[in-house]
């Protein structure tokens, strides 16, 4: 009669998995999460107690977030035939980010490729115009002295001039 309740009240690998609908692996992580250790029979083989299963549910829903582990309803299909088809996807989406990565990168440069040439021509312009600045006060201090030294001469009459001493002041 004990052993009747012990075969009633345990549950193989096989039922775990079902039951919390995930694969080996994931029920490796909620044993370690939840310290439990699989037990053995006499013949060697793994079997879980229902209390057990039921902390490996409350684990794994607080794992996922989920208030209520008994009133999850996951769908019928097994994680391990959906795997394939989740790595696909994300595999696919990886490709998809690095080739627009890619050709972001791409165009950025092209339009960056010309930045180059702008960057250089608008230091040469800069350059030509301090040139041209101090050329413009170098002869407006020409002019100055120019001007200075068409005054320093004064008409005497019949289109003769006479030039005046101008000091210089240096």
């Amino acid at each position: 009669m004990i052993k009747e309740k012990t075969v009633q009240k345990t549950l193989t690998p096989q039922e775990v998995r079902t039951i919390l609908k995930t694969d080996n692996k994931e029920i490796v992580e909620l044993c370690k999460k939840a310290s439990i250790r699989p037990r053995k029979n006499e013949r060697g083989y793994t079997y879980f107690s229902y209390d057990e299963v039921k902390n490996l549910r409350k684990v794994q829903a607080q794992l996922k977030g989920v208030s209520n582990p008994m009133s999850i309803k996951a769908p019928a299909v097994s994680s391990a035939s959906t795997s394939p088809a989740v790595r696909s996807i994300l595999l696919s989406l990886q490709e998809l980010e690095s080739k627009l990565s890619d050709k972001i990168s791409k165009v950025i440069d092209e339009k960056l490729e010309g930045m180059d040439d702008v960057v250089v021509e608008l230091i040469r312009c800069k350059t030509d115009n301090e040139t041209l600045k101090q050329k413009i006060v170098d002869l407006n201090k020409e002019i100055y002295q120019l001007k200075n030294e068409l005054n320093s001469y004064k008409s005497v009459g019949f289109g003769f001039y006479k030039k005046k001493e101008v000091l210089i002041w240096e």
